[in-house]
C-alpha cells in the first residue's frame, strides 16, 4: 500500500468490534483496512483484552480462553478473508466531506468511502508500576470485576474494589456474590455512585467500606497479597491484605484523534443519534466497541456492534453514500 490510498472501508482499533467488522466488510468484498494502533504504555493492539488472563464468559470457548489468544483468533479470522492491516496510529481525521480522509503517524493519508472507529476505550488506572505489573500477568489486579471476578482465584477471598460512583458499586455488588468479603476503597466520605446502587451497597452485608482512603501501593510478587493505604485526614499508611483488587474508577474513550467532529455523548464517549444503530452524527461513519458503549462494556457487546457497524456500512456504500 502506497502513502496515499483510496478505500471502500476502513476500520479503525484492534479488539473485538474492530475485527468482526473486519471480518463482515471482508466477507461482503469490501476490502477492509484495519488500522490496528502502535500501541501505548496503557493500550496495545487487540485492546483491553491483551491484559485479561482468562476469558470464561465469551460463547464458544467452554474450557475458557487467555484474551490474547482470542484477539489472535480474531485476528487471524479477519486476515483468512484478506483484511490488510496497517499498524500505525491514527492522528487526525477530516470528515467535512466526501471522501472522508484520516492520516496516520507515518504520514500517510487515506481516502475512504465509509469509516468504522472501534478504538476502544482505556480502563484508568491508579497508575502504579506494580498495579500495572501484576494485571498484566493474571496476578489478582483487574479493571473488569465482570470480566474477571468469576474466576477462581477471586473465589471465597477478600477483594477490594477501588472507586465510588456506580461502577464501583456494581463490581462490588458482583464480587459479593463470590469473594468471601469485600472492601470498597474510596477516598472521599461519602460515595458518588446513585443513591439506589449506595443503598443496594451498604444493605449487602458482605461489603464494607475504607472511607478517606487511597492506595498507595500494591503488594505481592506473583499475586496481589495486600495493598498500601493512606489516609487521606491523617497522612497515616496502614496494608490491608487481600487477593484481589479491581480499580473501578472509571474509562477513558479512545476519541481524541477525531478533533471533535463526530458528536460525544457528554462523558466522552461516542454518541449513537439513532437507537439499535452504530451510524454516528458524520455521514458514513460508524462507531462499534466500548468507544461508543458507555452501559455493557463486553468483549461480546463489542462484537456485536462491530457486525452491525459492518453491516450498516455495507448498505451505505450500496446505496451510493446516501440514505
Amino acid at each position: 500500500m502506497s502513502e496515499y490510498s483510496k478505500e471502500q472501508i476502513v476500520i479503525i482499533g484492534s479488539g473485538p468490534a474492530a475485527w468482526t467488522g473486519a471480518i463482515y466488510a471482508a466477507r461482503a468484498n469490501l476490502s477492509p483496512v484495519v488500522i490496528e494502533g502502535v500501541g501505548s504504555r496503557t493500550m496495545i493492539p487487540g485492546g483491553q483484552l491483551m491484559f485479561t488472563t482468562e476469558v470464561e464468559n465469551y460463547p464458544g470457548f467452554p474450557d475458557g480462553v487467555t484474551g490474547p489468544k482470542m484477539m489472535s483468533d480474531f485476528r487471524a479470522q479477519a486476515l483468512r478473508f484478506d483484511t490488510r492491516v496497517l499498524t500505525e496510529d491514527v492522528m487526525s481525521v477530516n470528515f467535512s466531506g466526501f471522501p472522508l480522509t484520516l492520516s496516520t503517524n507515518t504520514g500517510r493519508v487515506v481516502e475512504s468511502g465509509t469509516i468504522i472507529i472501534a478504538t476502544g476505550a482505556n480502563a484508568q488506572w491508579i497508575g502504579l508500576e506494580n498495579e500495572q505489573r501484576l494485571a498484566q500477568s493474571g496476578g489478582g489486579v483487574s479493571a473488569c470485576a465482570v470480566c474477571d471476578g468469576a474466576l477462581p482465584h477471586f473465589r471465597d477471598r477478600i477483594i477490594a474494589i477501588v472507586g465510588g460512583g456506580d461502577s464501583a458499586m456494581e463490581d462490588a455488588l458482583y464480587m459479593a456474590k463470590f469473594a468471601k468479603q469485600v472492601v470498597v476503597i474510596h477516598r472521599r466520605d461519602e460515595l458518588r455512585a446513585s443513591k439506589i446502587m449506595q443503598e443496594r451497597a451498604f444493605e449487602e452485608d458482605k461489603i464494607r467500606f475504607e472511607w478517606n482512603k487511597v492506595v498507595k501501593d500494591v503488594l505481592g510478587e506473583e499475586v496481589i497479597s495486600a495493598i498500601l493505604l493512606r489516609d487521606m485526614l491523617t497522612g497515616e499508611e496502614s496494608e490491608l491484605e487481600v487477593e484481589g483488587l479491581f480499580v473501578a474508577i472509571g474509562h477513558t474513550p479512545n476519541t481524541e484523534f477525531l478533533g471533535g467532529q463526530v458528536d460525544l455523548k457528554p462523558n466522552g464517549f461516542i454518541k449513537t443519534p439513532t437507537p439499535w444503530r452504530t451510524e454516528t452524527s458524520v455521514p458514513g461513519v460508524f462507531a462499534a466497541g466500548d468507544v461508543m458503549d458507555d452501559y455493557y462494556k463486553q468483549a461480546v457487546t463489542a462484537a456485536g456492534t462491530g457486525c452491525m457497524a459492518a453491516l450498516e456500512a455495507e448498505r451505505w456504500l450500496a446505496h451510493g453514500g446516501s440514505k
